[in-house]
């Protein structure tokens, strides 16, 4: 997270760097530097909420890997022929 908070930093300041050189006029140049900082917010939390789900789903994939090798497959698998092989009869 602390990389992806960097890089939109970077890239917001960049873009005010931009407005502070080349727009003149002062409410024009404030009203882009608010919006700006909009634009960081709401990408700040959305790379949050996105790597926050991220983190669950693979926690929740990781929980499924470990079920899945507990389960006795040798063991279901010899459950499973025994109803394939012949009854044998008694004399």
């Amino acid at each position: 997270m602390f990389i992806a908070d960097t890089i939109i930093d970077t890239v917001q300041t960049g873009k005010k760097t931009i407005v502070n050189a080349f727009v003149t006029n002062d409410t024009v140049k404030d009203s882009m530097i608010k919006f700006i900082d909009s634009q960081a917010e709401y990408t700040k939390r959305a790379a949050k909420v996105g790597m926050d789900t991220f983190t669950t789903l693979s926690s929740e994939a990781v929980k499924q890997v470990e079920a899945a090798t507990k389960y006795d497959y040798v063991k279901a698998g010899q459950e499973f022929f025994k109803a394939f092989q012949p009854a044998t009869s008694k004399k």
